[in-house]
């Protein structure tokens, strides 16, 4: 059998770490992702802890398929795990995949901690796997998530009508965005820049929330 295309790597910055998502991450993701409305616009509802630990399995099982490559997301500062992202839809043959069932911590979002972690999947997408293009998709009401993919530099492509199913019944559109080999330098840049403007000491202080970022938060699934 041929190696994966995408396999686990820990891809760490100055306030982010990415580490390959495992069960030993299960009792922090429980801990801080059982808000319904980190899930509002997702397709799982992960409100329960048997929920989130069939989230955590499935995500793991296509990662020995070789089809995702799960992160757990951690502050690097404290170590503690407050969300999740992955590489999806991964096409070696095309040097195409996606990044999506991205979630954060409402406490960190916002922060210099989203910023970083796609700039280090993008750069590793990129420069270390020679991807072609680099895919986003979010649901078509997701306001907020549309606005940040383009704030990122990413492109709008377009709607797919009746795209998915999500946990509550409903029929989604998804809409996608994409950031490709062109594109790349000028994105990084953008990201480098903003990350460094946003590059502070953010652990909560006092249990209070980190100074916000001026930009839209992306969610997308």
């Amino acid at each position: 059998m041929s190696r994966p295309w995408v396999e686990p790597v820990t891809l760490e910055g100055s306030v982010t770490r990415l580490e390959p998502l495992t069960l030993e991450h299960l009792p922090g993701l429980i801990n801080v992702g059982l808000d319904g409305e980190l899930w509002r616009w997702t397709l799982a509802g992960n409100q329960t802890p048997g929920e989130m630990r069939a989230y955590v399995e499935t995500a793991l099982a296509a990662a020995a398929a070789g089809t995702e490559m799960p992160f757990a997301t951690v502050e690097r500062s404290s170590g503690r795990v407050i969300g999740s992202t992955r590489f999806l839809s991964i096409e070696p043959h095309h040097r195409r995949l996606e990044i999506g069932y991205t979630w954060l911590v409402p406490a960190w979002q916002r922060t210099a901690i989203n910023t970083e972690a796609k700039l280090l999947m993008l750069t590793h997408a990129f420069y270390v796997l020679g991807a072609l293009r680099v895919e986003f998709k979010t649901d078509s009401l997701n306001e907020k998530s549309r606005a940040a993919l383009l704030g990122i530099g990413a492109k709008e492509e377009g709607t797919m009508r009746n795209h998915m199913v999500t946990y509550s019944g409903r029929r989604r559109h998804s809409v996608y965005f994409s950031v490709i080999e062109e594109d790349w330098p000028r994105v990084r840049q953008h990201l480098e820049t903003r990350l460094a403007r946003l590059k502070r000491p953010i652990e909560p202080e006092s249990e209070q929330q980190p100074a916000p970022e001026q930009e839209p938060e992306p969610i997308e699934s």
